[in-house]
């Protein structure tokens, strides 16, 4: 048996622990561990409960020694943009901020009184999304100034959880970047930006490549969970792993990471910062061994979980496929990227309510209301696709669909139809995976990103989906 590796993933809809290990030159996976995530409603403010997810991670840490697997490093992932800010007694200032929450409105104004919009663009690469950590920490400076004066530290979500297992604190490049705040052509943070926009430059540490070692666990971490690893970074945004773990030989596929968001792109060298890719909000997020991900992001299947949720989770997501796939004739559309999704308090509502507005026919059943999500979201994938073939002048034949969408089969039915382009599905835990990686990178085990690569498409099964029949082909 080789060497046991843990990757915690953490989503926004759900965490968990997974064990890898490379058997004859496959990756072999074993979930042993999982539990929920979402953000809580306090006073009308939506927050993460950083200390349960603590917890969570130790508890998912002593199975590890209950089963007699203890891996010999382990890494933390979660989804971008959110933070904390710690005193000088290392403790959290404030409160811990979801993305959906709604204190970000109208503070892009406030920053681009500060820097133009086009001229972030051009420092930064990075894509508007009112949630960004850039607009977060506006909110803070105008609306509670005195946290910023206290603060010492800043560190992104799983740095800070990385920090409670080892007692060292160490900034993930990867993460990093979808702040809005980091120079793409140095990989650090951008000190003038952060001077124009009134930020302590103090707080933020330099910030550290995948495959860094962060340290050993604490002591009291060890004596909890019954063993001592070492922490080492992997590409701490979910997406940065998840493409990382993409099973391709080619050098420029796209891509979909399908999850609650929908991160379509391809992977470049250099950020492209040109006007073009701004006004068609294109992003340039910082990847694993400097490459950066060129994409957009799309609202993805948050919309298909909250309906899902509004019915008690009574239907699997396999089941709403199918029912949306009965109703595949239902007519209407909805802009999948329209801030009415963002955090509704009803999707359901808010989608026929959005149909009932433009004039479509409002949905009424549950496979309608699922038809016009999926068709949707196909649908702004195609149109993604055509703007990133014109950014890029050169047509692509393949998509590549990793992580938890890769399961829907009617939705990867659509997309090939509506991009023209065969897509390949898999794997599904593909963010797990490529956390495994960057470890096994770092520890030799595998040569670099492409045997990492290599080895995830002989260790998996990979789904085709043909956009002239839209139907599965078969498995490799």
């Amino acid at each position: 048996m080789g060497k046991y590796y843990l990757a915690v993933d953490i989503g926004a809809s759900s965490g968990r622990h997974m064990l890898g290990t490379i058997e004859d030159g496959k990756l072999t996976l074993e979930e042993i561990y999982r539990f929920e995530n979402g953000m809580t409603n306090k006073d009308g403010k939506l927050l993460w409960d950083t200390e349960r997810l603590f917890r969570e991670i130790v508890s998912g840490m002593k199975r590890c020694k209950e089963m007699n697997k203890i891996p010999v490093s382990m890494s933390v992932d979660t989804w971008a943009v959110d933070y904390v800010l710690l005193d000088e007694k290392d403790q959290i200032l404030g409160d811990t901020y979801g993305y959906r929450d709604g204190r970000t409105t109208g503070m892009d104004k406030k920053v681009y009184q500060l820097i133009p919009e086009t001229e972030l663009y051009e420092r930064t690469g990075i894509q508007k999304q009112i949630f960004n950590t850039i607009y977060q920490l506006m909110a803070v400076k105008t609306n509670s100034p005195e946290l910023l004066e206290k603060a010492t530290t800043f560190l992104m979500l799983p740095d800070y959880f990385q920090f409670l297992l080892t007692g060292k604190k160490v900034s993930e490049y990867t993460n990093g970047t979808s702040t809005q705040l980091v120079n793409p052509v140095t990989g650090q943070w951008d000190d003038e930006l952060l001077e124009k926009l009134g930020y302590p430059k103090k707080i933020f540490l330099p910030l550290q490549m995948p495959g860094t070692e962060v340290g050993e666990l604490t002591e009291q971490i060890q004596a909890e969970v019954g063993f001592n690893c070492n922490v080492v970074l992997c590409a701490s945004h979910d997406t940065a792993s998840a493409v990382m773990a993409m099973p391709s030989k080619e050098k420029d596929a796209i891509y979909i990471s399908s999850g609650t968001w929908s991160l379509m792109g391809i992977e470049k060298e250099q950020a492209q910062c040109d006007e073009e890719s701004r006004k068609a909000n294109f992003t340039n997020e910082g990847g694993y061994d400097h490459r950066f991900r060129y994409l957009k992001n799309i609202m993805g299947l948050w919309m298909i979980q909250s309906v899902r949720h509004e019915l008690q989770d009574a239907y699997s997501f396999a089941q709403l496929c199918e029912m949306a796939e009965e109703c595949s004739a239902f007519p209407s559309r909805v802009d999948v990227n329209d801030d009415c999704f963002l955090a509704p308090e009803n999707m359901t509502h808010a989608i026929q309510e959005y149909c009932r507005r433009t004039g479509q026919q409002v949905p009424q059943s549950i496979g309608e209301i699922a038809a016009v999500i999926y068709q949707s979201l196909a649908k702004c994938y195609g149109e993604t696709i055509r703007k990133m073939e014109s950014s890029q002048q050169k047509t692509y034949d393949s998509i590549h669909v990793i992580g938890g969408g890769a399961n829907a089969e009617y939705l990867n039915k659509l997309t090939a139809l509506a991009t023209g382009k065969t897509v390949y599905a898999g794997p599904g835990e593909a963010t797990a995976i490529g956390n495994l990686m960057a470890q096994m990178v770092k520890a030799g085990e595998l040569a670099d990103l492409m045997a990492a690569r290599a080895c995830v498409y002989e260790s998996f099964d990979i789904k085709t989906y043909k956009p002239e029949s839209s139907m599965i082909q078969g498995e490799k």
